[in-house]
């Protein structure tokens, strides 16, 4: 078997399918590794990390190839391998975590300290996290595979739920480490900064978590409007009322319990002409604004240390004007940082497995071909309130 196809950045604006090596178990150094598996990609993810690269905002290379939420089937399997068998339906968690290093001994998988030379922690097709192959693609290699993957428990189970499955790569214990990280209990009020699928995810999460009140803010009309479809109070930042009004207007008081910022550093101002303008640090100013004394902040949103595409030096540097000050006055406490998917993912399979989230729903989870790749980017990066799932082999197209 030779034959691969892949999902490849080209450069600024621009993504093509093209003919790609069949995936070997071997390192991106060139290491042999019979941890490894080979994965036949039944379902694969664009997500808003992918376009932060795909928009020019990283220093990403040309002929990357993408693609960090990936489940597959097992077809190959190393000679270390011994909990896993061929035909295994499996999630891939997006770090690449090698399980023996004091950071994921710690469940700190995010920044696992061997699988990347340059820095702590490894991704599949992302910049600057140590070149592996992504998995918007038909085959993908995964290494550590006894540690790394979650195996569903059955087959037949797992397709019949792979539109929610899908999510559990990273969209969904991304959006549930930001709850959690933001103190999200029974209760609790919560805003939630981004109304895309991550920001949509850790609203699903804050209510998975007893939340009495979410409410969704963004600047993108349809976002908000499928935000209310699926339950959850909204806050229209294209409009000149302020966030703290806006959250009184719901709650009857100016703040929140929690808050979690679903944006990140392409984060826009707030009022009809803030919203047209890039203003990287606007989620965390506002964040602190309408979060209470003594108040959590979940910070699962995206943030660079270095961004080519920004307005200014500083925020080029990754530098951004925080009001530190005021957070540090209110006694907030900030989580910030990779999501350790694995921390989280096998008991959100069993809230999924057991009807407990609806989270392709919730995300708006549409299935598109390899093909039709470059147009989900397109679509998705116009604001289109979709979570765009890539069906490789037509499997699931076909089954619907």
């Amino acid at each position: 078997m030779t034959g691969n196809r892949g999902v490849v950045y080209v450069g600024p604006g621009k993504v093509e399918v093209q003919s790609i090596p069949f995936p070997e178990l071997v390192s991106p150094q060139g290491r042999k590794l019979g941890h490894g598996v080979i994965l036949k990609v039944l379902s694969t993810n664009i997500c808003g990390s992918d376009q932060h690269m795909v928009r020019g905002r990283t220093t990403a290379p040309s002929g990357l190839v993408l693609g960090h939420e990936i489940t597959g089937e097992v077809i190959e399997l190393g000679s270390d391998v011994e909990t896993l068998k061929k035909g295994d339906i499996v999630s891939v968690p997006f770090n690449v975590a090698c399980g023996r290093c004091r950071c994921c001994k710690e469940q700190h998988t995010g920044v696992c300290l061997s699988v990347n030379p340059s820095r702590a922690g490894g991704a599949y097709g992302y910049v600057d996290m140590g070149g592996w192959v992504g998995g918007q693609a038909e085959y993908v290699m995964v290494p550590y595979a006894d540690f790394n993957l979650l195996k569903f428990p059955d087959r037949d189970q797992a397709m019949a739920k792979i539109r929610d499955l899908t999510c559990l790569s990273d969209i969904l214990p991304t959006g549930y480490h930001g709850a959690v990280s933001a103190g999200v209990g029974p209760g609790s009020t919560v805003y939630v900064a981004g109304a895309g699928p991550v920001g949509l995810a850790a609203a699903a999460s804050a209510r998975l978590l007893g939340a009495a009140v979410v409410i969704v803010g963004d600047v993108n009309p349809a976002r908000l409007v499928h935000a209310r479809a699926v339950g959850f109070e909204t806050a229209d930042l294209s409009q000149d009322a302020t966030l703290a009004e806006q959250i009184a207007a719901i709650l009857g008081v100016p703040e929140v319990d929690c808050a979690i910022d679903a944006v990140g550093f392409e984060a826009r101002g707030h009022g009809h002409d803030g919203s047209q303008h890039e203003a990287p640090a606007t989620v965390l100013n506002s964040l602190m604004e309408v979060t209470r004394e003594a108040g959590r902040i979940g910070i699962p949103g995206l943030y660079v240390t270095d961004d080519p595409g920004a307005k200014d030096e500083a925020a080029r540097r990754g530098s951004l004007s925080v009001r530190l000050g005021l957070g540090w006055a209110k006694s907030h406490t900030f989580f910030t940082g990779q999501t350790p998917v694995m921390k989280y993912n096998r008991a959100l399979m069993q809230a999924i497995l057991w009807d407990r989230i609806n989270i392709a729903e919730v995300v708006g989870v549409e299935l598109i071909t390899l093909d039709q790749a470059p147009q989900g980017y397109a679509a998705f990066d116009g604001g289109a309130p979709k979570k765009f799932v890539i069906d490789p082999h037509l499997q699931l197209l076909s089954a619907a």
